[in-house]
């Protein structure tokens, strides 16, 4: 009998070779690569302000950015850990930085409404360029994601799809937006938001179906 079950378990076993431990560290490895790529390529095709780096940007350009990094990185760890199924985990990271971000489009619609009218953002001719450069720039981080998500075994489809959406379009907004030459509330806080909406929306209705299991 133990001669049966241990010629068994060496049949189970005689083909199983060690694999590379699934850390998230490597998860996070591969965003800032994809990070890096989408620098370079906005460098190379927009170029970065100069105000950037002689210290005349905006107090908002830096509220902006700020809290967009905040958003990216907490929405990146939220998917890099659902690659890796736990019972009880919790994210509220992404949700409480959504919310910040979220005062920036109230606060310029306010503004905007209590001085002209509507025609201030109507009439923002950089703000088609912004709004699809973001979401351009999303792409890579997007895709670094969706590949670490398939390597995993995410139970939960629809919130791996919201941060991964999320993630992409603060991280990619903060990147384009490094060469962006307007600065102010209204430009800043509507159109340099919008494209996170936007990501986040087409991570929900694409990424679920791309990371099934």
């Amino acid at each position: 009998m133990n001669k049966y079950r241990d010629n068994l378990i060496s049949g189970l076993t005689n083909e199983l070779a060690p694999v590379r431990t699934f850390a998230m560290r490597d998860g996070a490895a591969l965003v800032a690569a994809a990070s890096v790529v989408t620098l370079a390529a906005v460098m190379l095709v927009e170029g970065l302000g100069a105000r950037v780096f002689q210290g005349q940007a905006a107090p908002f350009f830096w509220i902006t950015n700020g809290l967009l990094l905040l958003l990216g990185l907490a929405s990146a760890g939220a998917a890099i850990a659902l690659a890796s199924p736990g019972v009880g985990s919790r994210h509220d990271a992404p949700k409480w930085a959504a919310a910040m971000l979220g005062v920036l489009p109230l606060a310029a619609l306010i503004s905007v409404f209590s001085r002209v009218g509507t025609g201030e953002i109507v009439f923002d001719l950089s703000a088609l360029h912004c709004f699809v450069a973001s979401l351009a720039s999303a792409l890579f981080t997007g895709g670094a994601l969706i590949l670490w998500l398939r390597r995993g075994a995410p139970v939960s489809l629809e919130s791996a799809g919201w941060f991964t959406g999320i993630a992409a379009g603060a991280l990619g907004t903060l990147i384009y937006g490094m060469s962006c030459p307007i600065d102010n509330l209204t430009h800043m806080g509507i159109w340099h938001v919008a494209p996170v909406a936007v990501a986040a929306l087409i991570g929900r209705l694409a990424v679920p179906s791309l990371i099934r299991w």
